[in-house]
């Protein structure tokens, strides 16, 4: 036993990397409330890592939005087109459809795309019967944007493997009304454009007033919340004494790009940051999201395997493959009960690892634990620090994406860590957010028009 004892002691020994103290939490939340406040600062914000994009959004929904509304999410190889009727509140039928975008086009002209977009659009409006109807629609568009208003945004760069010519720098909205007016068939008013971490902080809020914050922790990472208008230096639309506040984007996943976290990273997050398509950039979104929590913990079990602290030293071809150990591997592998393998196993084995041993197993969880609770606890160091900035009395966090969802533990970790460093007097809540983007948009329109019309 005096063996095997050793080898996880001496696991577990290097594993402590992986555990963020409650000092260096704290280090965190203090380092990223100085970056937010650089983002949100007129002379600070071109050189800010976070950069807190201004969204134009100054009113929640109140429960009163009613009427039929489309929606249009774009954020990646496919897009859907949504159409919401609000009944009262709580109240609501929605119609969706998922429309693929070919390769030829995420890589063609932004004519092309925006055409395409558009038939897809007028074709969704025709098999619902509200073709002849003009609807408000509501524009989630999950790439990097300056917003210049609630309709107008500028493409900062490309991402997700998109490359259409023509866009960058130019506005999205006004390519989808010319798009739009190409046809000629359609009555279309685009009343708003936002990002998903927008969406869910909306589509929250329609439900539970208490709503100021959204997060997406899925394949990447970004909060939003709800900021004074006079703490927004780069706020420029109309000031309007009875609008007080402004929903902030802070694309906080760049955090750290600067160093600000190098002084909790490990040889695992600046391997996958060497290896990734965009180094030195997205440093915080790489120790958190769900495109790289898996590999982070191959790594740490390729590391212990070589040192034949793991399988008896011996690896297998696909284990030590880059990418081959998928995030949803940590979550199976964390779901077993206590003391029971069943899912590790079936992980291991699809790894060509048949070989493991009970103690085996038992470390390669904790290695898992370690680096999804790492994930989690950076998580709530940052919601706890918005949370203590906003310094309202009770708030409901609105919260997206497959880690969040599917991870078994990740929803309690961080519910606890919130707890522990929000300030006492404040109670705080997570909701999971059903169809965020999607609704989100839809409800962003529909609160527009209310304040129009």
């Amino acid at each position: 036993m005096g063996i095997i004892k050793d080898n996880t002691s001496k696991i577990r020994e290097q594993c402590q990397e992986l555990i963020l103290s409650d000092k260096q939490i704290e280090e965190i939340m203090r380092r990223l409330l100085k970056e937010i406040n650089r983002g949100l600062g007129k002379a600070t914000q071109p050189e800010a890592d976070i950069k807190c994009f201004i969204t134009y959004v100054q009113d929640l929904p109140n429960g009163k939005e009613k009427g039929k509304f489309l929606a249009l999410d774009l954020g990646g190889t496919n897009f859907r087109v949504l159409l919401i009727h609000l009944k009262d509140e709580n109240d609501f039928e929605m119609l969706s459809k998922i429309y693929a975008i070919p390769q030829s086009i995420m890589l063609g002209s932004g004519t092309q795309l925006f055409d395409h977009i558009a038939e897809c659009l007028a074709n969704f409006m025709k098999e619902h019967s509200v073709y002849e109807e003009k609807l408000p629609l509501g524009f989630t568009f999950s790439f990097p944007l300056t917003q210049l208003g609630l309709t107008k945004g500028i493409l900062a760069r490309w991402t997700k493997g998109f490359n259409c010519s023509g866009v960058v720098g130019e506005d999205v909205v006004q390519l989808l009304k010319d798009a739009i007016a190409r046809r000629g068939d359609v009555q279309i008013e685009i009343c708003a454009i936002l990002n998903d971490t927008t969406g869910t902080l909306m589509s929250c809020a329609w439900k539970n007033h208490n709503c100021r914050i959204g997060l997406i922790v899925g394949t990447g990472s970004n909060a939003c919340y709800v900021e004074k208008v006079e703490n927004c230096e780069m706020f420029d639309g109309p000031k309007d004494p009875k609008k007080e506040h402004v929903l902030i984007n802070t694309e906080w996943g760049a955090f750290g790009d600067n160093g600000a976290l190098d002084f909790v990273r490990t040889e695992y997050d600046r391997e996958i940051d060497h290896f990734s398509i965009n180094p030195g950039r997205q440093i915080q979104e790489k120790m958190i999201s769900g495109m790289y929590m898996g590999e982070l913990a191959r790594l740490a079990i390729v590391k212990f395997t070589r040192a034949g602290l793991l399988f008896g030293g011996v690896g297998s071809d696909i284990l030590f493959k880059r990418g081959q150990f998928f995030t949803k591997y940590v979550s199976e592998i964390e779901s077993d009960k206590p003391g029971t393998y069943m899912y590790c196993r079936d992980v291991l084995d699809e790894l060509g690892l048949e070989h493991a041993t009970d103690e085996d197993c038992a470390n390669v969880r904790y290695i898992c634990e370690c680096v999804s609770s790492r994930a989690a606890h950076l998580v709530s160091a940052g919601i706890a620090a918005l949370i203590n900035k906003m310094d309202e009395k009770s708030v409901t966090v609105g919260v997206d994406g497959s880690v969040y969802r599917f991870h078994p533990k990740f929803h309690d970790l961080m519910k606890a860590k919130i707890r522990q460093f929000v300030k006492p007097d404040i109670s705080f809540d997570l909701m999971l957010s059903e169809d965020g983007s999607g609704r989100g948009a839809a409800l962003v329109a529909a609160v527009a028009c209310r304040e129009a019309h």
